[in-house]
């Protein structure tokens, strides 16, 4: 009988799995979790506090309610140590388990600083719900805290440790914050608005060392200054874990390589998610996760499907200033025109052909963001 694996069970691994489920009532699922397999929104976790949610409220359902829900088998605290393409099968805790389709759903790890210092091991980063759990609980009773990164996830946690009454120190190398979003107004205004909220930043520079002091911890930085602190967290970005795919000969680039139906360079192997580079593209947000999984759910039952990227605008959950952007596709030449107002900044990038490509929206101007959308031609598809 012809079963499907899922390595991974986040966002995609899950809705892949719910949205086969729709089509395919009988064929076996078995979805592989390194962790306690519990299903919840990974985007809460950056606005956690201002929600008044705990770690255990965030977790919507344990594994075996997805097992029942999905009528599947989700296996977890398993390690899958290998992928064999040409026999179908992976290795999990050391036994062979196989597969008629694999789906790699695995995730993306983060970036870690070589900093100095004898508290460098210490310093934090909140990738998924146990991150977040370890977090919440050193957190109690700290009042300061240090956020190495100003993009999108450094803002938002500390827009939302701000909404907690924590003093909060973002160190980043660019000039801005969100610096490969937005065009220089739009982040002059965003930046005034966290600043506004209590939010200190560091721009052109980054952390050198992280020390333990007799009041908590010491951040050196490399243009001298220093920065004391209760806790460090870091929020520099996502590596996809690749690692699986490129030990079983699978094509790797800036992710797992698929083409638009998902397929990576193996027979009956797919991916999708933060590790998989769609047709170029590596976007790990929500709305190209949903698209993916729904594709790949359509082909998994037997009518390949590719997958469509339209337009789709990240909203960046920083309260003190609405924030939504459609960044240009990389590569495209074009410049951006930004239309400045006391409550707001509207940037439009248009492409040397004069069309509309992408968008930043700030403060008011965020109104427009359906509008703005439906111009904006589909990244795939």
């Amino acid at each position: 009988m012809s079963a499907i694996v899922i390595i991974g069970t986040g966002l995609a691994g899950y809705t892949t799995a719910r949205e086969f489920r729709k089509l395919d009532a009988a064929t076996p699922l078995h979805l592989i979790s390194r962790d306690d397999g519990s299903f919840y929104s990974k985007p809460i976790l950056s606005n956690a506090l201002a929600l008044k949610k705990t770690p255990a409220q965030i977790a919507l359902n344990a594994a075996a309610d997805m097992e029942r829900q999905l009528a599947a088998t989700v296996s977890t605290h398993s390690l899958v140590t290998a992928i064999d393409p040409a026999a179908h099968h992976i290795i999990v805790n050391d036994a062979a388990i196989a597969y008629t389709r694999l789906v790699l759903a695995v995730g993306a790890d983060p970036i870690r600083l070589p900093l100095a210092g004898d508290a460098a091991d210490d310093v934090l980063s909140v990738n998924d719900l146990s991150d977040y759990t370890r977090f919440r609980h050193v957190l109690d009773g700290k009042r300061r805290l240090v956020i190495l990164g100003a993009g999108l996830i450094g803002c938002e946690f500390a827009n939302d440790l701000r909404s907690a009454g924590i003093d909060v120190d973002v160190i980043d190398p660019a000039p801005q914050p969100l610096g490969r979003l937005l065009p220089p107004r739009a982040a002059v205004f965003l930046r005034a608005a966290l600043e506004a909220a209590g939010v200190h930043f560091h721009f052109g520079t980054t952390a050198q060392s992280v020390a333990r002091a007799a009041t908590g911890i010491t951040v050196a930085l490399a243009n001298g200054a220093t920065i004391e602190a209760d806790l460090v967290l870091s929020a520099i970005g996502l590596r996809p874990r690749v690692d699986l795919a490129r030990d079983a000969g699978l094509t790797i680039n800036r992710g797992i390589v698929t083409n638009a139906l998902l397929q990576t360079s193996a027979a009956d192997v797919y991916a999708l998610g933060d590790c998989a580079e769609v047709a170029g593209f590596n976007l790990p947000f929500v709305m190209p996760i949903m698209q993916a999984a729904r594709a790949l759910a359509r082909t998994l039952h037997g009518t390949a499907t590719p997958v469509n990227y339209p337009a789709m605008p990240v909203v960046v959950k920083t309260p003190a200033c609405p924030t939504v952007v459609c960044p240009p596709p990389a590569g495209v030449e074009g410049q951006w025109q930004e239309s400045v107002a006391a409550d707001g900044v509207r940037a439009l990038f248009h492409d040397t052909a004069g069309a509309l490509r992408g968008f930043a929206l700030v403060g008011a101007a965020t109104k427009d963001k359906q509008a703005l959308t439906k111009d904006i031609p589909p990244l795939l598809g």
